[in-house]
């Protein structure tokens, strides 16, 4: 290889591993968001250690991209060949890791949803009304999809507020706004007229799966330029460890 080609190669290499800094603090937020903020989906789902964990391995795995990304534009730009292999060596791992969880989600779906659907089940279940965080995040939930329950309305039937009540009570955030009368409120519980409650019909599983398959293409894509980015790395990094001379390998480190 070349001397400027060479060149290139480490500056391309080092542009893209500061690209994969980045991306590894975007990852980061995006799990401490989903742990930290009440209004997220994650608050309804507290109970559930598996979610929980889910979200520490975003926070993990963001704060390895960036260790990750540190060690790249270090072993581009001074041309070090044993943290170029071990970049190259990461990156396969965490191509694989991706392809495996990828794999397990598709392949466990069924599960997911049915542990998804008790977790709901027991929110419902307990739902108060006293504007608990836990209760604002699913109030949110079914105001904004305009949805009620997680499979459908009769999922607030065993909800022992409006089980022992003497009055037709219904949760307020699943109020249909087109059927409403009156004044009403954005959370808690509000009187019926009748026994038959001007709410919205469609459970929020469907609504939820309806946003998945609306955005699968932006899902897909993000998926697959990752990858592609990952695959590009370990190409240059491999060149670039293959052309350095070994010689030259404590030149490069840099003296203070």
């Amino acid at each position: 290889m070349g001397k400027g080609c060479m060149t290139a190669t480490k500056y391309f290499l080092f542009l893209f591993n500061l690209i994969f800094f980045l991306c590894g603090a975007l990852i980061m937020g995006f799990g401490l968001w989903l742990l930290l903020d009440n209004q997220s989906f994650i608050v309804v789902l507290n109970n559930s250690t598996s979610v929980k964990v889910g979200c520490y391995i975003l926070i993990g795995v963001g704060a390895f991209s960036m260790l990750m990304g540190f060690l790249g534009c270090l072993g581009a730009i001074y041309e070090i060949r044993c943290l170029l292999g071990l970049y190259f060596t990461c990156l396969l791992l965490i191509l694989i890791a991706q392809v495996a969880a990828g794999a397990l989600i598709y392949f466990q779906k069924d599960v997911l949803n049915d542990e998804m659907s008790k977790i709901v089940s027991k929110v419902l279940d307990n739902y108060p009304g006293n504007n608990s965080t836990t209760e604002q995040a699913w109030d949110f939930i079914q105001r904004n999809m305009e949805c009620c329950g997680w499979t459908g309305r009769l999922d607030w039937n065993g909800n022992m507020v409006i089980v022992n009540s003497s009055q037709l009570l219904f949760p307020c955030s699943c109020q249909n706004i087109s059927l409403a009368s009156g004044n009403f409120s954005d959370s808690g519980f509000c009187e019926a007229p009748t026994a038959e409650w001007p709410v919205y019909d469609v459970g929020c599983a469907a609504s939820v799966e309806s946003w998945l398959l609306t955005n699968i293409g932006v899902v897909l894509g993000i998926c697959l330029g990752v990858a592609l980015i990952e695959l590009l790395g370990m190409i240059l990094s491999i060149c670039l460890c293959r052309n350095i001379h070994t010689e030259d390998i404590y030149t490069k480190v840099p003296k203070y």
